[in-house]
């Protein structure tokens, strides 16, 4: 039996979320498959990997053949780093505590890498929020000496109307008195 390291689409509409399975070749994507190693979820940023290391190595080491996907989250898994290893020290190049040490350097390596790929784009999204912010506020305080300039526009025309008011007032007034005066 040919057996295929493949990936069995799960999650929703547009939002795509993956099994990492053993599955006779033959077999349908969806389909019946073996055993379940691992999920796969490439909605997140980096994208999300839990698997099981040792049964993946398991079934590369038996011959299972993964689709390219597969294969490529294999390599950034380290399956295949630590099967590289372990045929050095089947062939006497290295004992198995150097093929730990060498593996261990190398993942370590690669958690690094993740984290600061994890840093730089939380850091982006933080510059992001705060060039929004920045905009926002110039917008708002835009929109406040608008508001401003036509609070005092219009107080002036009040003033102005309260002054000519006045004025009218005291013009009338003043003629009232003139008359009795007169007479």
């Amino acid at each position: 039996m040919a057996t295929k390291i493949r990936l069995q689409r799960g999650g929703r509409k547009n939002y795509a979320f993956y099994s990492i399975v053993i599955a006779d070749a033959r077999a349908p994507r969806d389909g019946k498959f073996t055993e379940k190693i691992g999920t796969y979820n490439p909605n997140t940023n980096p994208a999300t990997v839990d698997l099981n290391f040792e049964r993946a190595l398991y079934w590369v080491e038996t011959g299972a053949q993964p689709t390219d996907t597969a294969r490529n989250i294999l390599k950034g898994e380290g399956v295949y780093m630590m099967k590289h290893l372990r045929g050095g020290v089947k062939k006497g190049a290295f004992d198995e505590a150097a093929c730990q040490q060498k593996f261990d350097a190398w993942k370590q390596a690669k958690v690094a890498a993740t984290e600061a790929v994890e840093k730089k784009v939380t850091d982006a999204k933080k510059a992001a929020a705060a060039q929004n912010l920045e905009a926002e506020k110039k917008v708002n305080e835009a929109i406040a000496k608008k508001v401003a300039d036509k609070k005092a526009a219009a107080a002036a025309v009040q003033a102005e109307a309260e002054a000519a008011k006045a004025a009218e007032d005291t013009t009338s007034e003043a003629p009232a008195e003139e008359a009795p005066a007169e007479a």
